[in-house]
């Protein structure tokens, strides 16, 4: 098994629960990365749906943060169509007094292979100069005796995008970047729930670094990926109230948008 479908698995205890144990190793800011867990809910949700295995649209709101260790994911079939199911989610932890939901998540799931694979888009694939031309960035753990999130994954930006890096931001609200993960384990429909939230926040390109702690976070799946480097941009176009949307799109290797996401975050606090 590789590594990310280990840290993403759950074993089912019936009635709709599945047991997980999260890992440290996907901890930024504040607890563990949004899409990781968006991740852990939705393989849960496909063992519930067997027969609707891919994620066709979820959506998630961050109660609290998500902390290394065990969880339970309560699923609920609120519908069961021909085509697709509606499943309810919720991802819990804690003992006692301190139990309690950390997402709770409404998503509907189909089989893409049956549904069509016709793919079209009016969208403008964004260009990115060859990877190889591309530097890598890793991401800082909070914990430096804990392994980085960094890790798990490989991003590769162009160099004209890394000034932020030395308090050069561009101003835009933008990044865009080449992404796999670290032990070769090839992009499918699940591992998209968590690439639409693995890029640095675009508050850093504004000059606001910072944990960004997500508030709700939509994902689309349109297609399953093909094999290869992921193309990844992540952008917004409005900071108020404290807040930052952060629209997301994903193109595999074949050149088709396979993933959309807008998310809500909280703007960084002033370090």
């Amino acid at each position: 098994m590789a590594e990310y479908d280990a840290q993403i698995a759950s074993t089912s205890k019936g009635e709709g629960l599945y047991a997980a144990d999260l890992s440290p190793g996907w901890s930024v800011g504040g607890g563990l990365n949004g899409g990781y867990l968006l991740a852990v809910i939705g393989n849960a949700i496909r063992q519930e749906v067997p027969d609707k295995p891919d994620p066709i649209s979820i959506s998630a709101y961050y109660l609290g943060p998500g902390t290394p260790g065990p969880a339970t994911v309560s699923t609920n079939v609120r519908r069961r169509g021909g085509s697709v199911a509606t499943v309810a989610a919720e991802l819990w932890q804690g003992d006692g007094e301190a139990a309690g939901p950390r997402i709770t998540a409404l998503a509907s799931y189909g089989d893409l292979d049956t549904l069509g694979s016709d793919v079209r888009t009016t969208a403008e694939e964004f260009s990115l100069p060859p990877v190889e031309e591309c530097a890598a960035r890793r991401l800082v753990t909070p914990d430096p005796d804990q392994p980085s999130m960094s890790d798990r994954f490989e991003l590769r930006f162009p160099p004209e995008q890394m000034g932020w890096l030395q308090g050069e931001p561009t101003g835009r609200g933008e990044f865009a970047g080449w992404f796999r993960l670290a032990d070769g384990r090839e992009p499918d429909v699940i591992s998209l729930l968590s690439v639409v939230d693995l890029l640095p926040p675009v508050t850093f390109d504004l000059g606001m670094p910072g944990w960004a702690p997500t508030m709700e976070l939509t994902v689309h799946v349109r297609a399953k990926p093909a094999p290869g480097w992921l193309k990844v941009r992540h952008s917004t176009r409005n900071v108020a109230g404290g807040m930052f949307e952060e629209d997301a799109e994903v193109w595999d290797s074949a050149g088709r948008l396979v993933a959309q996401s807008r998310q809500l975050a909280r703007q960084p606090r002033p370090q």
